[in-house]
């Protein structure tokens, strides 16, 4: 099996979700991050994942486009993880809200 060669990109995008990662376990909010193909992801809620490419964070912001059905995406800029984490975490709360945790997702955290 041949292994990718780790990129300049792929440590920045990585160190940009570690960065927000941070930022948002300071509001409280527990997340997992995952890295590959030059792009890291933050895994956040149900429907709350923020990729970056170490330059931009971007999300669902949870809309469509009312023409094509598309999804709209939230972007940021990754050298501002405070404020891009505060955005996310207004995003979660609402998910949170309306996406509570499944009976047995409860029972095996508890």
């Amino acid at each position: 099996m041949t292994r990718r060669p780790v990129t300049a990109r792929a440590v920045r995008s990585l160190q940009a979700a570690e960065r927000l990662r941070a930022a948002l376990h300071q509001l409280g909010i527990a997340t997992d991050v995952h890295a590959g193909y030059d792009l890291a992801l933050v895994s956040v809620w149900v429907e709350l994942i923020v990729w970056s490419d170490g330059r931009l964070y971007w999300w669902w912001s949870g809309r469509k486009a009312r023409r094509s059905g598309r999804w709209i995406y939230v972007i940021h800029s990754t050298d501002a993880p405070d404020t891009a984490a505060r955005r996310v975490a207004a995003r979660y709360t609402h998910l949170w809200r309306t996406h509570p945790l499944s009976r047995t997702v409860e029972e095996v955290a508890s």
